[in-house]
């Protein structure tokens, strides 16, 4: 009998063990989660600050203080990676975590780069060959989302559900503001740097632009403010409805649908929008969307010669079921 109690006992203290063990381990992978949220959430602050300084840029009488300010927000970046790299990293999660290091790397390494170039952007001698500079290390800093959301993010979320982790949804935003950045025409743009344009020449006079006013899918309006409910397919297309409130006709004006956290997305592009007429496109995403509660962003790119860009996108809340 003495014998039948003892082995009891030592079943019960390593079920008691593994219990403990799980639960740090789960809690573990939770502050992990939580961590790769936040210095996301901060980096991508980091961006819209960046982005914010180059569209303010043009005409600055000091370049030097715009260098300055591209400086101080390296600074935050290079702390925020500092932060990454001295975090405790779960063994689940080591593969994702070298994704997010290689994110936050090309992010410090792109900021330095349009520090490096700015100044003499500014300049009146500034050509295109530094709008072509500006625009690859903007496209470093682009890649730097690309290595986040495509490979970093999918595999932290895969070894959290693997360990049965409960978590929140980790932070999706996105350094990169707007992906015209990354051509040197827009820069050129924005900066006032004499770029040829590759086609049709300069924006025609007047205002070019739109503005989105709607988005739909299976024919229910989504509501802003609000949680919206659509199943889940693998077919799922949403419909955005938008205004050219501009004086001009625009071409080849793009369209994308994305879900934020994630790798899923659509794009397309209509072929003429007509000055001041509504019009509409249908987006048809990659993938199915994960079940549960997501942020879903819709965009009507920015056009040549568009000067506003805050009504070009809406964000949503959607419960996909």
């Amino acid at each position: 009998m003495a014998i039948v109690i003892i082995i009891v006992i030592i079943v019960v203290m390593a079920l008691l063990i593994h219990s403990c063990q799980v639960n740090a381990t789960n809690s573990a992978l939770q502050d992990y989660a939580n961590s790769v949220s936040s210095l996301n959430q901060q980096s991508a602050a980091n961006g819209h600050q960046l982005f914010t300084q180059l569209s303010e840029a043009a005409g600055s009488s000091n370049p030097t203080n715009v260098r300055n300010g591209i400086t101080q927000i390296l600074k935050s970046e290079q702390q925020i990676q500092s932060k990454a790299k001295a975090a405790s990293v779960p063994d689940q999660v080591k593969t994702g975590n070298s994704y997010f290091l290689w994110a936050l790397r090309l992010r410090v390494d792109g900021i330095q780069g349009v520090a490096n170039e700015i100044e003499h952007a500014l300049s009146s001698t500034a050509t295109e060959a530094s709008a072509n500079t500006l625009a690859e290390e903007i496209a470093r800093l682009y890649s730097s989302d690309v290595a986040y959301k495509d490979y970093a993010l999918p595999q932290i979320y895969g070894a959290l559900h693997a360990a049965g982790t409960h978590f929140s949804p980790i932070n999706g935003d996105q350094f990169v503001t707007y992906v015209g950045w990354t051509q040197p025409s827009f820069i050129g743009q924005q900066l006032n740097i004499n770029v040829p344009t590759q086609s049709n020449g300069k924006p025609a006079p007047g205002l070019h632009g739109h503005s989105l006013t709607s988005v739909s899918v299976n024919g229910t309006t989504l509501t802003p403010g609000g949680t919206n409910t659509v199943p889940a397919s693998s077919a799922l297309s949403f419909t955005l409805n938008f205004n050219n409130g501009g004086d001009n006709d625009e071409h080849n004006v793009g369209c994308k649908v994305s879900i934020n956290g994630t790798s899923v997305s659509g794009t397309t592009t209509v072929a003429k929008t007509v000055a001041h007429q509504n019009a509409t496109c249908t987006v048809k995403l990659n993938a199915t969307p994960p079940k549960g509660t997501q942020t879903v962003t819709a965009t009507v790119e920015k056009v040549p010669g568009e000067k506003n860009i805050q009504n070009n996108t809406k964000s949503y809340t959607v419960t996909f079921q």
